[in-house]
């Protein structure tokens, strides 16, 4: 089967493919607006699902990979919703304590791609931990669509506490050193810029993927180093840079930021065309390096 690349599709296409990711246009309007596109004998729901995720394909590493010992863990949440669950991956040889990196999903749960990421720290000699925050509706739903219809349905002020009591309950795991950072992607990534505002010194180091800015006038509470992954081709999550840039140096926060050229918001997701294989991989590299100097070293 052909995969399709980014380049392969109208930059139009991919600006609505975005909107209906993000919930700005429901499917029926991408079909409308994305049927102008379909020519050559290609309609718009042939479109949409050349743009929705391979999982299976994509995988790089298998959940039964004999080199990690992954579990599903339910942890209390007294400020959320009450009880959460989350993806918990370790090294199956691990001997002593490591670092702990709590992965953030995108805004469809904890959905398999974001599993094989936690896998992926694993193998890099992290023990990994990523809730779902769809699991007070039932959990990741094993679609993209259902999970993108059920994530407004969350009282967002309860899973941001969900998300604080995962923290706490990585760093408190007797298989984590103490020290943990965070990555996320997307609504992942604007957790991240959350939680770095949240956790002040409990948080270790965070790595945001394109993700949305903190209410600046919380920046001054981060005491974590930050990386900052931004795709080129993203108006809406770089509209919201200068400003947050601005309180970032304003509070001495020690960050840096990578933009990857020519790049589409999503460039690190392998499941869809619009992943960018050569910037993906120079982002992990940088995210691993980040973390090894940061949560692994005091």
């Amino acid at each position: 089967m052909e995969h399709k690349k980014a380049h392969d599709f109208d930059q139009e296409v991919l600006i609505l493919f975005d909107a209906y990711v993000h919930g700005a246009l429901d499917r029926r309007g991408f079909l409308e607006q994305a049927s102008k596109y379909a020519v050559g004998g290609v309609t718009a729901a042939m479109l949409l699902e050349q743009l929705s995720p391979k999982f299976a394909e994509a995988q790089v590493v298998r959940p039964n990979d004999e080199r990690i010992a992954p579990e599903y863990i339910e942890y209390s949440s007294p400020n959320g919703y009450g009880k959460a669950r989350g993806y918990f991956v370790r090294p199956e040889a691990t001997t002593g304590k490591l670092p702990g990196i709590l992965v953030i999903h995108e805004n469809r749960g904890l959905n398999p791609h974001i599993e094989d990421i936690a896998r992926r720290l694993a193998l890099a000699n992290f023990v990994a931990f990523a809730p779902d925050a769809l699991f007070p509706l039932g959990g990741y739903p094993g679609g993209e669509d259902k999970a993108r219809e059920l994530f407004p349905q969350l009282d967002q002020a309860r899973t941001r506490e969900d998300f604080v009591a995962g923290a706490a309950f990585l760093k408190a795991r007797p298989e984590c050193s103490g020290r943990i950072g965070a990555v996320g992607f997307c609504y992942g990534g604007g957790m991240v810029n959350f939680l770095a505002t949240r956790l002040g010194g409990d948080l270790a180091a965070g790595v945001p993927f394109y993700g949305s800015a903190p209410n600046v006038e919380d920046v001054p509470k981060i005491k974590a180093p930050l990386m900052i992954q931004a795709a080129e081709v993203d108006q809406r999550i770089n509209a919201s840079w200068p400003a947050f840039e601005e309180a970032l140096k304003a509070a001495k926060v020690s960050y840096e930021r990578h933009l990857y050229p020519g790049t589409q918001h999503g460039f690190n997701n392998d499941t869809t065309p619009r992943y960018d294989a050569a910037a993906a991989k120079l982002a992990w590299e940088r995210t691993l390096a980040f973390f090894n100097k940061h949560v692994r070293s005091a």
